[in-house]
């Protein structure tokens, strides 16, 4: 294929995937997702306290709001851990609660939220039961719950288990380092297999891996672009406090979100374009 075959290619694909994107209202769905997103924050760190505790993990929560908000630029990320942590200082022994049962569902909200969003970027009608829907989006919200806590595991607790193998036994420190690279490469995968995940379960329909695989990439790259240039700008321009005062926290983690929100979707929207160029492609002219 000769570059301005490719080009050409390229700049149709783009053309389809944010032209469907603004036919069918992306930026009203980014702030949907994102909203729900927020509000799903807390629900399930709450969910992942009560698991913790109830198998006497004290603390867990804490570790796993973390380790979630390390990805988020320091200014967005230091006001809700502060809030988060403060929420998550009242004791949660019962998993079976009223209040527990309450913030699953509203956790499966934000799950829901995806699912609309990227039903409209795949070109996709819902004709699934309600029920069937509501079930698995409870059941991803347990599902990762448990994960983060092994992913907590994983991440925090493993390093102490090195120093005391290597205390023991200095010539194991070799392959010890090893399993130290091995350990952040499967932490990091970790946001690479959901987004997957939730590209294959969520919408209806289809998709093979590869299918799904650029819109992935695309909507991890253009997140560490759009968090480092969103970092900057509210260390050198934004003044939140001034115009939101004590909702600042709040407002800029929203604004995060939203922007997060709209390259998930155009992540959708880019490998429903490259679909449906594969698709015209291959008919005969």
């Amino acid at each position: 294929m000769s570059f301005r075959l490719f080009a050409r290619s390229g700049y149709q694909v783009l053309r389809d995937a944010l032209g469907h994107f603004n036919r069918d209202d992306g930026f009203a769905m980014a702030s949907h997702v994102a909203l729900s997103a927020l509000l799903a924050i807390f629900p399930l760190l709450i969910f992942i306290a009560a698991l913790a505790g109830y198998f006497g993990l004290e603390g867990t929560a804490d570790q796993v709001s973390d380790l979630v908000f390390d990805t988020w630029p320091d200014r967005v990320a230091a006001p809700v851990v502060r809030e988060i942590h403060q929420v998550l200082t009242v004791p949660r022994g019962d998993v079976l609660t009223f209040g527990v049962v309450a913030a699953i569902w509203f956790a499966s909200n934000g799950i829901e939220a995806m699912r609309t969003a990227l039903n409209r970027a795949y070109r996709q009608r819902e004709t699934r039961s309600f029920v069937l829907l509501r079930l698995q989006s409870l059941a991803l919200v347990v599902l990762g719950a448990v994960i983060l806590i092994a992913y907590t595991f994983l991440v925090v607790l493993a390093p102490l288990v090195i120093a005391a193998i290597t205390a023991w036994v200095p010539v194991a420190q070799d392959l010890l380092a090893s399993f130290e690279i091995a350990r952040y490469s499967l932490a990091g995968s970790l946001l690479v297999v959901g987004l997957l995940m939730v590209h294959w379960l969520l919408p209806a329909g289809k998709r093979s891996f590869l299918a799904m695989l650029p819109g992935v990439l695309a909507t991890l790259v253009l997140w560490m672009v759009s968090g480092m240039a969103f970092g900057a700008y509210l260390a050198s321009f934004a003044n939140y406090v001034s115009t939101y005062g004590g909702l600042a926290g709040i407002m800029t983690a929203l604004v995060f979100l939203y922007i997060c929100s709209l390259f998930f979707i155009l992540g959708g929207e880019l490998n429903a374009a490259l679909i449906r160029q594969r698709t015209l492609t291959r008919k005969p002219s």
